[in-house]
């Protein structure tokens, strides 16, 4: 099917925002932070632009590909909100990047990657692109009330981008949604109360049940990512990592141990950047390339779970 991954990249802010300093902010502990969702430290933007992080993602993809922009036939980005509702965060990165071609947003909160994903190798499939460049780009700490111990501790900042080329690596894919009848997770409720930005006119703030959130995330887990398994005709043993959604590390355990993967085998770096929602796969996906963990012709299984509510895997040869 349709595509290969010809180059990642990622980017993060410079501002570190460790456990410890959350302590001076809120009645938390390191400890009950990493027993609960093991995260020590999150990037926390403060000068930086959601398209600034965005377009350097995308050009260390673009640069370890060899892609010129001329090439680009389409760009599509993953993002809960840009830095501005029009342009959107796609029509920003071209300009940043000096691409010429079509650009749109795609937001399914913490899967949109993948839908992302999904929608490039669809534009593949039928013929209207051969090079794409997708891009998942989020700054969730502007959604953060910082006063609401139970959920500032969670989110980080950050970007991840994969060049997309012709190609047969995608081998298995599945994407679903449903309705958030009792609003397990939703954006639009007051003002957010972020520390770090100075602004007229904050969005709206993040409200979870982690609780339900929890169990829809390890039942979605489990339940997709057998489903592109069986699709891929392929079993755990087959699959170099799973990558998935970096939300919290105690769901990744939950579902492993049920799905039968090695320790080894689940991609992890939410120690140092918490949940950066829709991003958080795509940089994952680009720090294992990095470190040289990743080789051609490995399987990987990406899963990711959101708001929505929303739910996506697929199993990528790399």
């Amino acid at each position: 099917m349709s595509f290969t991954i010809a180059g990642t990249g990622y980017a993060h802010p410079v501002r570190t925002l460790d456990n410890e300093e959350l302590t001076r902010m809120v009645d938390t502990s390191d400890e009950w932070i990493v027993s609960r969702t093991g995260i020590r430290s999150r990037y926390i933007a403060t000068t930086e632009t959601l398209t600034e992080l965005a377009v350097s993602a995308a050009r260390m993809a673009m640069d370890n590909a060899g892609a010129e922009a001329a090439s680009i036939d389409l760009v599509i980005c993953s993002t809960v909100a840009g830095d501005t509702k029009c342009p959107t965060l796609a029509g920003n990165v071209l300009g940043g990047l000096d691409i010429r071609c079509p650009a749109f947003d795609v937001n399914a909160a913490c899967s949109g990657f993948l839908y992302a994903l999904q929608t490039a190798a669809a534009y593949m499939d039928a013929g209207l692109a051969e090079t794409v460049l997708v891009i998942a780009a989020e700054m969730m700490t502007r959604h953060v009330d910082w006063t609401d111990r139970a959920s500032c501790v969670l989110f980080g900042d950050g970007a991840g981008a994969v060049l997309l080329q012709k190609g047969e690596g995608l081998l298995a894919c599945r994407l679903r949604a449903q309705p958030d009848k009792k609003n397990l997770l939703v954006i639009g409720q007051g003002k957010s109360h972020s520390v770090f930005e100075e602004t007229d006119a904050a969005p709206s703030v993040l409200a979870m049940n982690g609780p339900e959130v929890f169990k829809f995330a390890v039942t979605s887990m489990c339940r997709d990512i057998k489903e592109v398994l069986d699709s891929a005709g392929l079993g755990p043993e087959d699959i170099r990592y799973v990558v998935p959604h970096q939300a919290n590390l105690r769901i990744l355990e939950t579902a492993r141990q049920r799905l039968g993967f090695s320790e080894d085998q689940i991609a992890v770096n939410i120690e140092r950047y918490g949940n950066t929602s829709s991003a958080s796969i795509a940089i994952l996906l680009a720090e294992l390339v990095e470190q040289g963990k990743l080789q051609r012709g490995d399987n990987i299984v990406c899963t990711a779970f959101g708001g929505g509510l929303t739910s996506a895997a697929c199993v990528i040869k790399y």
